[in-house]
């Protein structure tokens, strides 16, 4: 921006307006982009300054917006076809009742892995847990826990838009981000099913009127689980090519290099024929890009704020501080990732701004690309679901409860996240 640098005051601002924008129930988009006009002028901006903040921000997403859209196609197909709701079914059924918290986490984990987003995951499954837990007096706590937990441990491994944002933000490869963060996922995972086993006492137990029975769930309508399990296939296979063979030195493997743009559009449609369901092509595609529009949006919103925060003095100042406490500059990523997240209550928009706004000093401090990828990422995932976003009201109405009660759950997530951030940290940060 011509060499003028916004003050960090600007900054905080800034970013302080759009939270309390979208507490306040304000589209997110414009609490966003509201917050980064009014905080470039409080930092010294003028408009024209103002206006080249915003564009130069919203530009610098737009890479990971072309590719949020192309994942669309995958996400629809997955969701439409009912090939989601097949794995589920599989996945609870083949572990029984008396491992039900691990079959919900488990089912929501490799259904968020393979593309869809979060909240949709657990919208999917919570039928089934409400049902599992009705049977076997498991907690409307536990049951939440286990299927939000699960879908962030499958969050951090997925082609997710969070997960795109965070490669494109350290110029990784996709498959190597979801590969990295598999470790992490895992603990998440068995985190997940030991607290929510532990709470499957506590809590508001579901009613027999909230339980839906068997008879209720038509599988008529659902793809036959060896064919709904083609798109998400293909997906992994492709994205695993070129990183299989970097390991195992196969040079034809290795060469292997097609951006997820073209990969999960691919294995949607592929999925998509296996499932017989070439007619519907145009309403599938149709539907995953309306469920990625919103997502869209936010991106290009926090791409504005990350501009705002980008072309300030704020990152010079959070780095100074750490340097002047004496800990170790490693941290910067895990904590930029934590506290984006929880300003925006979205992993996707937190990834956003952490990388946009802290990304270069993270570098800076010495942490490697793939490091700072993985620790913003799971960062991102400890404070996520708080009440100003979407998340925290759609998981809440999916198990019935009330906004009290879905408060009450956030302690046991950000423990699971925690736990994710913590393992991240230790292998990347200090240990690889």
């Amino acid at each position: 921006m011509d060499g003028f640098t916004i003050s960090w005051i600007g900054a905080l601002v800034g970013l302080a307006i759009a939270i309390v924008l979208i507490l306040k129930k304000l589209n997110p988009v414009y609490a966003l982009f509201l917050g980064a006009i009014v905080g470039a002028l409080i930092g010294g901006a003028n408009l024209e300054q103002t206006i080249n903040v915003l564009v130069s921000g919203t530009q610098s997403v737009m890479g990971t917006v072309i590719r949020v859209l192309a994942a669309g196609v995958l996400a629809g197909v997955m969701m439409e076809s009912g090939a989601a709701e097949t794995i589920a079914q599989a996945i609870v059924k083949k572990f029984g009742g008396g491992k039900a918290i691990l079959a919900l986490a488990l089912a929501t984990m490799i259904i968020t892995a393979v593309g869809v987003f979060i909240p949709v995951a657990v919208l999917i499954v919570a039928p089934i847990a409400l049902s599992v837990g009705n049977k076997m007096g498991i907690s409307k706590l536990a049951l939440l826990l286990a299927l939000s937990g699960g879908g962030k441990a499958g969050n951090i491994i997925s082609p997710n838009p969070n997960t795109i944002a965070a490669a494109r933000g350290f110029g990784l490869d996709l498959s190597d981000v979801m590969i990295a963060g598999f470790v992490p996922a895992l603990f998440g995972l068995v985190v997940t099913v030991i607290v929510a086993s532990l709470l499957k006492r506590k809590g508001v137990m579901v009613s027999d009127a909230e339980a839906v029975q068997d008879t209720e769930i038509d599988t008529s309508k659902y793809p036959p689980l060896k064919k709904a399990i083609v798109a998400p296939l293909v997906a992994v296979i492709l994205l695993m090519i070129n990183p299989i063979g970097s390991i195992a030195g196969i040079d034809a493997l290795s060469s292997f290099k097609v951006d997820a743009m073209y990969i999960l559009p691919i294995a949607g449609v592929v999925g998509m024929l296996a499932m017989g369901q070439g007619k519907h092509i145009l309403k599938y595609t149709a539907s995953g890009l309306n469920k990625m529009t919103a997502t869209v949006l936010i991106l290009i919103g926090a791409g504005g704020i990350a501009g705002l925060i980008s072309a300030s003095d704020l990152s010079t100042q959070v780095v100074s501080l750490i340097e002047a406490s004496g800990i170790s500059g490693t941290f910067l990523a895990p904590i930029s990732g934590i506290l984006m997240a929880a300003a925006t209550a979205s992993t996707s928009t937190g990834v956003i701004l952490a990388t946009g706004s802290f990304g270069q000093a993270i570098l800076d401090m010495g942490t490697a690309p793939m490091a700072a990828a993985v620790m913003v990422h799971t960062g991102a995932t400890v404070i996520d679901s708080l009440p100003q976003g979407n998340y925290f009201h759609v998981t809440a109405s999916s198990m019935n409860m009330s906004i009290k009660q879905r408060m009450g759950l956030i302690p046991y997530e950000a423990i699971v996240g925690g736990t994710m951030t913590i393992v991240a940290t230790l292998m990347y940060g200090f240990l690889l």
